[in-house]
């Protein structure tokens, strides 16, 4: 793993070192200018704002805006030769047709939360098509009985959940909790939140989508067919075209719903209450949202361990203490460690903040531009509980680390009501998954070597306890350590070393269809589905 990460810094190091003279970065502008014109009826002053120059005053606001990993915001990192900022449908397709005509990599951005940077780095020449601005987003409360929304990909999760609120306490929609993820990115992965156990997925409420494929052309739902449909709920938008927009269902909550929050070190059994949610955060009520997260501050000049468990319950305070009394003694629930609040209040609570009705709705339409932080992320899924001395084993090792812990996500409950491969999600029967996180404020490369050396640590040591053949990745948590593919001779076999542990079995369906849609490769970055190769089509 570690060559394969090395190979592609070293990839990125070389771009960097040779990059486009003055010149050629002109000449790829003019050209690109000049098909541009030629497609859409976009006027000079209009084509200024939209089609950005490394020379723009523009460029790099806009490139630092939506960077999200502070790692891949230096000096030294790859920029685009252009970045282009669509305001219609129209610029997308341009964007597509002249890449595609001038034989250039086109990365796609919505919420700029690619935790190594796929979405806006490359280690060719390379353009950024940046979809911030199309986040438009039209909430229908009476369609279709519990309602629904058509929502463009450049919009964050945040504006999502306040038009909604806008219109009623009572709905809602499953996706993640953090506010500031595209709903691109965030919905063509997969996509879950805390609500992931009641409703599975947020692919699982998709319903529609509006497409650019390699040819530049629109397509519904309808008219892109259901194989392609299929894969851009799980696989990824990025392979297949430039998804626009989705149409999703809303799901109806009650008006009060129940946060808490329970904090252990070691010596308040933070072991046992491990241990013991194994067994009752995957199975319990589907409505009961349980996440822990392990970490190792240090405490009176000792690292100890600390298991920090955050809840949403869709229901009464009373409720949940009553069957957490009965299922999980040791989690040591009271009433006074709950609070009950409305749906939307749940959200800004899970954002850290304590004093709800002190916090307005509106807090979920900040964007946050050019904030990154330090960081990486790997992911892992649980099969099988594991054993106590297993869990203390894992302590021990985290306690020798810095910055460095795990968050685990209990699955079960109605995400396994749909079939593993009615998505290209595939991970659905598994206990919980695992995010490995390091986040640190120092840059240089001596603070990034240690602090994902520590996070590799704990991948390495968690091994022998999690998924096997292949070991499962979440594709939401790029993770490049897992395999990264240049597109050559090999691109299959590359692709696949990654595109088995993210897919499993939904990856040859993946590649069939990518082979359909985009025989050509237009669509590819470091971890995009590959093509069938030519003797096998």
């Amino acid at each position: 793993m570690d060559k394969i990460y090395l190979f592609f810094l070293l990839f990125f190091a070389a771009s960097s070192s040779i990059s486009l003279s003055s010149a050629d970065s002109v000449t790829i502008y003019e050209d690109f200018v000049r098909c541009f014109k030629n497609v859409t009826t976009i006027s000079d002053d209009d084509l200024s704002a939209v089609v950005l120059p490394r020379t723009s005053v523009s460029f790099t606001p806009t490139l630092r805006a939506y960077i999200r990993n502070a790692r891949f915001n230096t000096s030294s990192t790859p920029k685009p030769s252009i970045i282009i900022v669509p305001r219609v449908d129209s610029h997308v397709q341009a964007a597509v047709i002249c890449a595609k005509t001038l034989n250039l990599q086109l990365k796609i951005r919505s919420g700029g939360h690619d935790y190594d940077g796929l979405s806006y780095v490359s280690a060719v020449t390379f353009l950024v098509l940046d979809l911030s601005n199309f986040r438009n987003i039209t909430v229908d409360i009476t369609d279709d009985g519990a309602g629904s929304a058509w929502v463009q990909t450049g919009a964050t999760l945040g504006e999502l959940y306040y038009r909604i609120w806008e219109k009623s306490e009572v709905h809602a929609f499953p996706a993640g909790v953090c506010p500031t993820v595209g709903v691109g990115g965030h919905v063509s992965g997969g996509g879950y939140g805390h609500m992931i156990r009641k409703f599975g997925l947020t692919i699982d409420h998709v319903v529609d989508s509006t497409i650019v494929d390699a040819n530049g052309q629109i397509h519904d739902r309808k008219s892109m067919g259901e194989d392609l449909f299929w894969a851009i709920r799980g696989g990824g938008g990025g392979s297949f075209g430039v998804i626009l927009a989705f149409k999703v269902k809303l799901v109806t909550v009650p008006k009060t719903v129940t946060v808490f929050r329970v904090d252990k070190s070691v010596d308040e059994n933070a072991l046992d209450m491990v241990h013991k949610w194994q067994f009752v955060a995957p199975r319990t009520d589907p409505g009961l949202f349980m996440r822990v997260l392990l970490s190792s501050p240090t405490q009176n000049k000792t690292r100890t361990v600390n298991a920090k468990l955050r809840a949403l319950y869709l229901g009464r305070a009373d409720d949940v203490v009553l069957k957490m009394t009965e299922e999980f003694p040791e989690l040591g629930l009271k009433k006074e460690d709950c609070k009950e609040m409305t749906w939307i209040q749940s959200l800004l609570w899970w954002m850290n903040h304590v004093d709800v009705d002190k916090v307005k709705p509106e807090i979920l339409l900040e964007r946050e531009p050019d904030s990154a932080k330090f960081l990486k992320r790997k992911s892992d899924y649980v099969e099988k509980e594991m054993t106590k001395p297993e869990l203390n084993r894992l302590f021990q090792k985290l306690a020798t680390l810095d910055r460095t812990g795990l968050v685990l996500n209990p699955y079960g409950g109605n995400l396994n009501v749909t079939a593993v491969n009615e998505t290209a999600f595939p991970h659905r029967h598994k206990l919980y998954k695992i995010q490995h996180s390091a986040t640190w404020p120092d840059a240089g490369p001596e603070a990034e070597r240690l602090y994902i050396g520590n996070l590799r640590t704990t991948y390495k040591f968690m091994t022998p306890f999690v998924s096997k053949n292949p070991r499962s990745s979440y594709l939401n948590y790029r993770d490049i350590d897992i395999g990264v593919n240049d597109h050559g001779e090999d691109s299959y076999r590359k692709g696949e070393i990654y595109g088995r542990k993210y897919f499993g079995e939904n990856f040859d369906r993946l590649v069939r269809v990518k082979t359909a849609v985009d025989p050509e490769n237009f669509f590819r970055n470091e971890q995009s589905i590959p093509t069938l190769p030519s003797n096998r089509r």
